[in-house]
């Protein structure tokens, strides 16, 4: 579905207006109170509280809000009745900031906490909800926690890795080094983000493998609480590193990979030239070409 229409309330309104500041875009209409471009997606807030979502990926972003697909319903969070490892990165689709990958171990006894904290796909919840529930799943859930700093990731992509293979390199290890720490899951499950062909394709050309069987679903952040705990923690490393680099390098990097990193690292370019991007952003992606094109442009 490409057009979308939902209601927010007055405390809704501010958390878009805020988080979507970086994407904000100017609107002549005398309705609308706010307009922003994210990720190809039109999103458009009217006064009367109608938030409208517009594009290939409309329903995708509107389901942040609230909003639920009546043909394909979110699936509840499965109460698994076994020890389980699961999965989840954050940080592929961003071109600034790193690569975490989460390996977390949740057997049946934690079920309730986990539900007494709210847990729940990432994508569901706000930072702020979780920044403050990661540090409490860190403390009390055994996991394994990987993070591929934008310098390492663009090393690893010069050594012959790609996108994919990077991802499966960093999930066999976060799950190798789980099992080390002796935890004994009935079950392995990896937030899908490739085929199982390819999986294992690139698994044989790793180091580190273990006989535990795994299994790849979809979606799997919606249906299991260990990759929902991983999911959640892999967050919260991800903005915290965005964070840090920020600090370090003197501009607010955004999430994401859309105009307003095309701007950003423009800047950066200008001010500290490539090695300013090395240290900050995915240089695969096509930003650094926009990036290069923005700064000539000015020129």
């Amino acid at each position: 579905m490409n057009n979308l229409v939902i209601t927010v309330d007055h405390q809704q309104k501010k958390q878009i207006k805020a988080q979507y500041a970086n994407y904000q875009l100017p609107n002549n209409n005398p309705y609308v109170e706010a307009f922003f471009k994210v990720e190809g997606v039109s999103i458009t807030l009217y006064q009367s509280g109608k938030l409208m979502f517009q594009g290939e990926k409309a329903g995708s972003l509107a389901q942040n809000w609230g909003y639920q697909d009546e043909q394909s319903p979110q699936q509840p969070i499965q109460s698994q009745q076994v020890p389980m490892i699961g999965t989840d990165e954050v940080g592929n689709g961003s071109y600034f900031g790193g690569l975490a990958v989460v390996a977390s171990f949740v057997t049946p006894k934690d079920h309730a906490f986990l539900k007494s904290l709210g847990v729940d796909d990432s994508k569901r919840l706000t930072d702020q909800k979780i920044c403050q529930i990661a540090p409490v799943l860190k403390e009390n859930i055994t996991h394994q926690a990987l993070l591929l700093t934008p310098k390492k990731y663009n090393e690893v992509i010069d050594k012959g890795y790609n996108a994919v293979s990077v991802k499966v390199a960093l999930h066999n290890q976060a799950i190798f080094l789980l099992l080390q720490k002796g935890v004994q899951p009935q079950k392995i499950v990896i937030d899908a983000f490739t085929s199982s062909k390819n999986y294992n394709r690139y698994l044989a050309q790793e180091s580190n493998h273990f006989p535990n069987p795994i299994t790849l679903e979809e979606k799997a952040e919606g249906k299991y609480l260990a990759v929902a705990v991983s999911s959640i923690i892999a967050r919260a490393m991800f903005l915290e590193n965005l964070a840090q680099l920020s600090q370090e390098i003197g501009y607010y990097l955004p999430s994401g990979a859309g105009k307003p990193s095309d701007q950003v690292a423009r800047d950066i370019l200008a001010q500290y030239g490539m090695t300013g991007l090395e240290q900050t952003a995915k240089l695969h992606f096509a930003n650094t070409q926009k990036a290069h094109a923005l700064l000539s442009n000015r020129k």
